[in-house]
């Protein structure tokens, strides 16, 4: 907006962000509806045991990934503080517009039960039964759109092709319908009747913010050098008027910015916990000073900025250390999740470490749980590779058992008994059994390149003592 007078450019916030609202809950909505080949975008699935990650599939044994998950989550939310202090609180959380739309959207304008927007301090007016009978259909609206969100919450854990089904049969899950419904009325208490003290008293977040805070952080900020002061150093309010103060001061204590704040405060008084940066105060002030052809009191800046009266500083060491901390991690989970294989492979010994046939021939039978975490179904076969490229084990092996493929189906498992046999003598030692390293490697025959995995174990061969002693004592059994 431009004032004709002086040319200031004013700036209002309020649609600005009534947009991102509007993305956010359109992006939030949709997203786990929004499918790569049947993998979601994102869902971490108890049911199944799944974790899908921009379209890739990983078993939970594969829950490796989950740290560096958990690792760009915490350090881009210290990120987003230190640069813009409660950006998210203000512009993205729930429990922010939420609260705009029953307020604002159902209490204010659709209803008429507050008188304005700009004064979120005036209780509703409840007098008539018209009213309260209008404030009972707000508040069943958004009881509604409460149990929306509180199922929106659960299909990040339950796909939603799973969830409209499951909710079908209430009776046949409990557990689902516990937490869809627990979630659902505890959004409900906390948008009508927990209100904004949630963000003063609840949100953890509010606690964390003052150590991740400078004063280059971006946040709604009073100018009391052009404004004067409304508070003293202790925190107590001036009593007389700014005027007699400071004749030069120009707030007019109008204080239409404590008005309007949702959490009750006065931005006059400096950076405050309970602050959200819905920037609210920022366009009561702009309003009113534009009308005064000035600019805003209150501005979103930084301290610094302010008092320096020059540009916010956005790359600084913090900020900067940070980008660089998330990228290394992104990078890492790129890396390491591109490593995945097609499937999963367990490989265990048994109880009986070999079986001892002939003077040369000796088996090893290993128990191997194949487990298929494709979509579709494949055969799966099983063969050895040495385990470096000085080894010539493999050629010395051979699998007996199981010999032809076999088939997983999508999202089972399956255990065989391997058995491998050696064609020779491979005795090193007279006294003491030999080692050898080999790998299993299994793989779909439909997909040998994409759908496989390698899993290191050992081969065990008995000392020629042990043959020797084993099979006479086989040879007596027999007479």
């Amino acid at each position: 907006m431009q004032s004709s007078a002086q040319g200031i450019k004013q700036v209002f916030y309020r649609k600005k962000r009534y947009f991102v609202y509007l993305i956010a809950a359109i992006v939030l909505l949709g997203f786990p509806f929004i499918t790569i080949n049947g993998t979601h975008i994102f869902l971490l699935s108890f049911d199944h045991g799944e974790l899908h990650l921009l379209g890739t599939r990983f078993n939970m044994q594969e829950l490796y990934l989950m740290p560096f998950l958990l690792i760009l989550l915490f350090v881009g939310i210290f990120f987003l503080t230190t640069l813009a202090g409660r950006m998210w609180c203000g512009w993205a959380c729930p429990q922010t517009i939420f609260r705009v739309i029953y307020r604002d959207l159902l209490q204010t304008t659709i209803f008429g039960l507050r008188k304005k927007i700009s004064n979120k301090q005036q209780p509703m007016n409840l007098e008539s039964f018209a009213n309260k009978l209008k404030a009972v259909l707000a508040f069943v609206i958004i009881a509604f759109l409460c149990l929306i969100a509180a199922a929106n919450l659960m299909w990040f854990f339950v796909p939603p092709e799973d969830f409209f089904t499951y909710i079908a049969n209430p009776s046949e899950h409990p557990v689902l319908m516990v937490f869809w419904l627990g979630f659902g009325i505890f959004f409900i208490l906390d948008i009508a009747f927990i209100q904004e003290n949630f963000c003063i008293y609840i949100c953890p977040y509010c606690r964390v913010q003052s150590v991740l805070y400078d004063n280059d952080t971006l946040m709604p900020t009073y100018n009391y050098n052009r404004g004067g002061f409304v508070y003293d150093k202790h925190g107590t309010k001036i009593d007389q008027k700014l005027k007699f103060i400071d004749p030069n001061a120009e707030c007019i204590e109008c204080e239409q910015c404590v008005k309007v704040c949702p959490t009750h405060i006065d931005i006059r008084k400096g950076m405050q916990l309970e602050c959200i940066n819905c920037l609210e105060c920022v366009d009561a002030c702009t309003s009113v000073m534009d009308k005064l052809n000035k600019s805003s009191l209150v501005s979103w800046t930084s301290p610094t900025a302010m008092e320096q009266n020059q540009k916010v500083r956005y790359f600084r060491f913090r900020t900067i250390a940070y980008i660089v901390v998330l990228s290394v991690v992104f990078i890492t989970l790129l890396v390491v999740s591109g490593k995945k294989e097609g499937m999963l492979l367990n490989v265990n010994t048994t109880s009986e470490l070999y079986k001892i046939h002939t003077q040369e021939v000796v088996d090893n039978t290993f128990r191997v749980v194949f487990h298929n975490t494709d979509s579709v179904d494949h055969e799966f076969c099983v063969e050895i590779l040495n385990p470096n490229i000085d080894s010539d084990i493999a050629s010395r092996l051979e699998i007996i058992k199981p010999k032809d493929p076999f088939l997983v189906k999508a999202g089972q498992k399956r255990t065989e008994m391997v058995t491998i046999r050696a064609k020779e003598n491979l005795s090193k030692n007279d006294k003491s059994d030999s080692i050898y390293p080999i790998v299993l490697r299994s793989f779909a025959l439909d997909n040998k390149e994409q759908i496989f995995a390698k899993r290191k174990t050992n081969f065990t061969y008995p000392s020629q003592e042990t043959i020797h002693t084993y099979l006479q004592k086989r040879e007596e059994a027999r007479r």
